[in-house]
C-alpha cells in the first residue's frame, strides 16, 4: 500500500554505506505503508560505496513504483541546511523524517497516516529505541508525552520530539520558516517556532524507529560548543516568553553540569539515568 507523502533523508561521506543501506530499505521495502516519493540530499562529496547504495534503490524503486529525487550539494551544507533542502524539494504535503543510520519499524508509516488524520494534528513522532551493533542490542529508550498540551509542557525543559520519527504538514513547517541551521538544535528550534505559530503535535505510544548509538552519541552531547548552542536556545524560549527567567537558570545550570563537568562516561550514566528508560 502506497500513500501520497514524500520520505526526507540526507546522506553524507562520513555515513557508513550499510546503515544508509538498511535505513533505505526500512522506510521502503520494509514498511506496510510505503512512501511515495523519497528525497535524498547528497550534502557534499561521497566515496563510491554510497553511490553504489544510490544506484541500487533508484533501480529498485522504479520497481516499487517510488518516485527518487536526489539533490546534491557540491560542498557540505551542515545538517539543518540539508533537512531544509530535502523538505523544499519534495512533492507531498505531508514529509516524514529520516536519518541515514537508523532503522524505521515496518509499521512506523501506518501508525502515522493514521494518527494525523485521526487526531487532524501538524506534527507526529513516536518513541524510540537505541541499540549497539545488532538491531536487537537495544539498551534504552526514549519516550516522549503524546498530547499536545504535555508535549508543549515539557518543550520547556527538553526536546519534545524524536527528530528522526517525525512526519508533519508542511504548511505548518513553512508557516514557522522551517529548518534553520542550528548546531545540535535545528530540530528542538523548529519545534518550538512550530508551537510559537500554533501547530499541534502528537506522538504515537510506539517505538518508531531503532537508533543507533555509541560512547560516540555522548561524546557529541557535550563540550562547551555544544553546551553554548543548548544556552542560546534557552535564551530564545526566555526571549519569546516561552519559559520564565528561573526556569532559564535552572536549565542552563543543568545542561552546564551535565554537558561541561561531567566526562563522557558519567555523561552516558546520566542520559541513561534520568532522560532514558
Amino acid at each position: 500500500m502506497t500513500e501520497m507523502f514524500s520520505v526526507a533523508m540526507c546522506v553524507y561521506g562520513g555515513d557508513d554505506p550499510q546503515w544508509f543501506d538498511r535505513a533505505l530499505e526500512s522506510v521502503t521495502v520494509g514498511q506496510i505503508v510505503k512512501p511515495k516519493e523519497i528525497v535524498l540530499v547528497v550534502d557534499g562529496p561521497i566515496p563510491e560505496t554510497i553511490e553504489t547504495v544510490i544506484e541500487k534503490y533508484n533501480d529498485l524503486f522504479q520497481g516499487l513504483q517510488i518516485d527518487f529525487k536526489i539533490v546534491r550539494f557540491e560542498t557540505n551544507q551542515g545538517h539543518g541546511n540539508a533537512r531544509r533542502a530535502s523538505v523544499d524539494n519534495s512533492s507531498y504535503d505531508i514529509v516524514a523524517l529520516m536519518d541515514a543510520d537508523d532503522v524505521s519499524f515496518e509499521n512506523r508509516f501506518k501508525l502515522q497516516i493514521e494518527l494525523l488524520k485521526e487526531k487532524n494534528v501538524d506534527v507526529c513522532g513516536g518513541y524510540i529505541s537505541e541499540f549497539i551493533g545488532e538491531e536487537n542490542n537495544i539498551v534504552s529508550y526514549r519516550k516522549t508525552p503524546f498530547e499536545n498540551k504535555d508535549i508543549v509542557e515539557y518543550a520547556k525543559s527538553r526536546c519534545p520530539m524524536n527528530q528522526v520519527t517525525v512526519m508533519f504538514r508542511k504548511e505548518a513547517y513553512y508557516k514557522a520558516g522551517g529548518y534553520i541551521d542550528w548546531f545540535w538544535e535545528e530540530d528542538y528550534y523548529l519545534w518550538l517556532r512550530m508551537i510559537k505559530n500554533g501547530a499541534t503535535f502528537a506522538n504515537v505510544e510506539e517505538v518508531l524507529v531503532n537508533v543507533r548509538v555509541g560512547e560516540d552519541m555522548y561524546k557529541r552531547r557535550g563540550g562547551l560548543k555544544y553546551y553554548k548552542s543548548e544556552k542560546k536556545l534557552q535564551k530564545y524560549m526566555l526571549k519569546e516568553h516561552f519559559i520564565g527567567f528561573p526556569k532559564y537558570v535552572v536549565n542552563c545550570l543543568k545542561r552546564f553540569i551535565v554537558q561541561v563537568l561531567l566526562p563522557n562516561k558519567i555523561r552516558g550514566w546520566v542520559f541513561k539515568k534520568f532522560a532514558r528508560s
